[in-house]
């Protein structure tokens, strides 16, 4: 187990120990079966602004505490937090876990001849991903893109690494989809690794990843579709007509990818 800097944060609520700088903000421990025995997540009480991200981020280094951006209309404290269910991302492989959805949830997609399509291929990051996903926090919480996280309020989360962000709260967003959440953090993993992912953004039941290095190619999109549509088949298939051919056309230079489960 990581040690949890931020039960530092009851005496310390601006974190200086750790070298921050916090707005006002509160400590959740709340779970479906009562109060964790110590916080999940540190939940800021204002939207986050202009610059917020870079103002969290040195908690990675002193702490490993992920900046990420809680969205919607009610907070986690509000959510239903299964920290109890979740297993260890890393006791899952991802291409097994998305083998195993597509079989359960993709293989009879027109746009596909039923096998499991195999993992796209990543490339290196033409830019830094941590710097991307600053931009794209900012972007996001000022209203660029729609109100996917406008208004969206700043957390700090203590993580191994950004991909484990929801399984390290027990987020049950997709718990329709996967009632352990760290598979699915398996699959962020593996993005992590090809694509340069971080999680920027997180509602009740949404997901939202900032990409350093999307397919280029129209044979690495769609690769990549197949994976999203194992993944979050309600994501690829929101619009009726549109298949994972339609799909992939999106993908190239995409920069941010949405998934929410029904």
């Amino acid at each position: 187990m990581l040690p949890n800097p931020l039960p530092t944060l009851l005496d310390d609520p601006t974190g200086r120990a750790l070298g921050l700088d916090l707005p006002p903000g509160r400590l959740v421990d709340t779970t479906v079966d009562g109060p964790w025995h110590e916080p999940l997540l540190w939940y800021g009480d204002d939207p986050a602004a202009p610059g917020t991200w870079d103002r969290l981020l040195p908690a990675r280094r002193a702490g490993g505490l992920h900046p990420v951006l809680i969205g919607g209309a009610h907070g986690p404290h509000e959510w239903e937090l299964w920290p109890q269910r979740v297993s260890y991302p890393g006791d899952h492989d991802a291409e097994e876990v998305l083998a195993e959805y597509w079989e359960s949830f993709a293989a009879d997609e027109p746009d596909t001849d039923g096998g499991w399509p195999g993992l796209a291929p990543g490339s290196t990051f033409p830019e830094d991903p941590d710097r991307l996903a600053a931009e794209t926090a900012d972007a996001l919480s000022g209203g660029q893109g729609g109100d996917v996280l406008k208004g969206a309020r700043p957390a700090l989360v203590r993580a191994r690494r950004s991909a484990d962000i929801p399984a390290a709260i027990g987020w049950s967003g997709p718990l329709n989809h996967e009632h352990d959440v760290a598979r699915l953090c398996s699959v962020l993993r593996s993005w992590e690794d090809r694509f340069g992912i971080r999680v920027v953004g997180l509602s009740f039941d949404r997901l939202v990843l900032s990409v350093a290095a999307p397919p280029t190619t129209t044979a690495d999109a769609e690769a990549l579709a197949a994976e999203h549509l194992a993944f979050c088949p309600d994501s690829v298939r929101q619009d009726p007509g549109s298949g994972l051919g339609a799909y992939a056309r999106l993908l190239p230079g995409a920069r941010v990818w949405t998934f929410w489960w029904d």
